[in-house]
This record gives structure tokens, C-alpha cells and sequence, in this order.
């Protein structure tokens, strides 16, 4: 009978020595924090480590988690961001709110070099439109695309990183040719959603023949539901990069803590999640290796990448030939 009333005694302490944890909160995007997302795996595996209670808070896509701490700024309550890319960072750069994370990083596992003070990547990947692979004549460019009845569900770029990343893609690949490209694309768009996980959930509903996703789209349905019938289509163009990263805010009370999560990001802990749950590549492969499923992916026959400076250069005018092309 000793046992029930130790335990009696440890239930009586537990919550209010939890009470006392420090908290992080990090902002993030909405699919991070999902069930089916790598949110609840890294906090648990984070917790067993920090002492502490770590925080997730979905606040919209990736554009949208840095119009909303711009709107904060000081006033923030989060201590990390995760979830911006290469074409955001030269944006949150300017808004002073981010700090250096002070972090050697490990040998990345990525196309492209590494070496921002203030932001590390956890994961990257290339978008792509992904389709149902027993769809007929599946586009291979834009030009292709866009000269098609083929029907698409694309991401707002105001609000969302892969919505943005398309705009990068299409200006990284034509240029001044941008303009007609999209003039070209306006009536293959069905609808412009805020987020992926919208347009996503369109496609999957038979709302349109492609989604504006990634080239790891096609391994969550084959390791995760044993279903083949989703591809991705290479574009002969080549294929957007994205980098997607994490940074510590000036005004966090948990700076030490903050930097102990962004150093977390880097291990096998965290990375391990990545390929099952985020769909992406892990910025530092595993011991364990990739999932089975992942050699059968698209390999693009180009990586496409503007620098962060480049694409925020590039941004406000891109998004004007985009806003005019749709609007006709």
C-alpha cells in the first residue's frame, strides 16, 4: 500500500513543479504543428532534454509568421521563429527583431552553401506541381503549362512561402519573360489559397488537376498511406530551391534556451522527425539515413535559387506582374 500513496505524493508536486518550467515559444506554421505534423515529436523529444515547456504556436504560413511579428515586434511572445525561407530572410533582416544565434553549425547536408549569422535551415526542398499520375499529358514547363487546359491550385504569396517561392521560380526561370508567362497562366489558376495546407486539401478533393506543392510531396502517400498514384512533375526549367529556416528574437526572455532549441534543430533528435512529418529534406542527414521511398523522387535537372537579396530585390515587382496577370 506504500506505492499508491507515493504516487498519490508525486501527483500532488507534479503540477505545480510544471507550473514552474521555463516556456519557449516558438511561431510557426500552421502544418508544423499539426497531428500529422513534426511539431508534437520534437517538442516531446525536446522537453526530455531542456527542463522546460516548449511551445508551438501556428501563426499562418510562412509570409504570414513575419507580417505578424513585424506587427509585434518588441511586444513579441515568441522566443523563436520557424518556418521563413531564403526569399523572407533579407526581409526579416531589416526589421532589426532577430538576432545572431551564435551556432557553429555541422556539416549541412544542402545544394547550397550556409552562412547567415542570424538564421539556420532545419529542412529544404524544391516546389513542384504534383498530380495524379494517371493524368494525360502532364505538363513539363510553364510554357507547356500554361498553353494547357491543365487546372491548378497555387498559395498566395503574401501569405505563403511556397505561393512566394512560385513567384521566385517562374522570375528565376524567364526573367522579363515573367510578365507573360503569367499573363499566359491566369486561366489554368483555379483558386489562390492563403496556405499550402489549403490548396493541398483542394487537390485532394478533385478541385484541380495540380497543386502548387514539392518534389517530397509524392513520399507522404507512399510511405505513409502505401499509395503510388501521386507524382511530381519535373519541369525542364528546372526546379525552385527552398531553405526553410529558424531565428531567435531580440526581445526573447528565454535567450539561452532560445539558442539551446536552434543548436537542438542540428541533431539527429530533431532531423530525424523531418523526412516523415515536414516531407522535406533534412538539412543534416540522419544516421538512420532517408526513408525507403525517398530514391523514387524527382531529381530536378536544375536547382534554381535567387540570393535573399536578389529575391527581395525582386519581390515587390514580381508580385505586381502576378496581382495584374490574375486580376484580368
Amino acid at each position: 500500500m506504500r506505492y499508491p500513496i507515493l504516487a498519490a505524493g508525486l501527483l500532488a508536486v507534479t503540477p505545480a513543479s510544471a507550473q514552474d518550467l521555463p516556456i519557449l515559444t516558438v511561431y510557426t506554421y500552421d502544418s508544423f504543428v499539426a497531428d500529422w505534423g513534426p511539431g508534437p515529436a520534437i517538442e516531446a523529444a525536446f522537453e526530455v532534454t531542456c527542463a522546460c515547456d516548449l511551445q508551438f504556436i501556428a501563426a499562418g504560413d510562412g509570409a504570414a509568421l513575419l507580417g505578424r511579428v513585424r506587427l509585434e515586434g518588441s511586444r513579441s511572445d515568441a522566443d523563436v521563429v520557424l518556418g521563413l525561407d531564403t526569399n523572407l530572410i533579407a526581409a526579416a533582416h531589416e526589421t532589426g527583431l532577430f538576432v545572431p544565434h551564435g551556432i557553429e553549425t555541422p556539416g549541412l547536408d544542402m545544394p547550397v552553401e550556409w552562412s547567415d549569422a542570424n538564421f539556420l535551415p532545419y529542412d529544404w526542398g524544391y516546389f513542384a506541381f504534383v498530380h495524379n499520375v494517371d493524368q494525360e499529358n502532364i505538363p513539363t514547363d510553364f510554357r507547356t503549362l500554361a498553353a494547357s487546359d491543365t487546372t491548378i491550385v497555387i498559395q498566395d504569396p503574401r501569405s505563403s512561402t511556397p505561393g512566394l517561392g512560385l513567384l521566385m521560380w517562374v522570375k528565376a526561370a524567364y526573367g522579363d519573360e515573367a510578365p507573360a508567362i503569367w499573363e499566359a497562366l491566369a486561366d489554368n489558376v483555379v483558386t489562390v489559397t492563403p496556405g499550402w495546407s489549403e490548396a493541398y486539401g483542394l487537390f485532394l478533393e478533385g478541385e484541380a488537376d495540380m497543386v502548387l506543392s514539392y518534389t517530397t510531396s509524392p513520399a507522404y502517400h507512399l510511405i505513409a498511406e502505401e499509395d503510388s498514384s501521386k507524382a511530381a512533375a519535373p519541369f525542364t526549367e528546372g526546379h525552385y530551391l527552398q531553405v526553410e529556416v529558424a531565428g531567435k528574437l531580440a526581445s526573447s526572455d528565454q535567450p539561452v534556451l532560445a539558442s539551446t532549441f536552434l543548436d537542438f534543430m542540428l541533431t539527429d533528435a530533431f532531423q530525424t522527425v523531418i523526412p516523415t512529418t515536414n516531407w522535406m529534406y533534412p538539412a543534416v542527414i540522419p544516421e538512420v539515413g532517408l526513408p525507403d521511398g525517398f530514391e523514387t523522387l524527382v531529381q530536378p535537372s536544375q536547382a534554381l535559387l535567387l540570393s535573399p537579396e536578389a529575391a527581395a530585390a525582386a519581390r515587390d515587382g514580381a508580385l505586381d506582374e502576378w496581382l495584374t496577370a490574375l486580376s484580368r
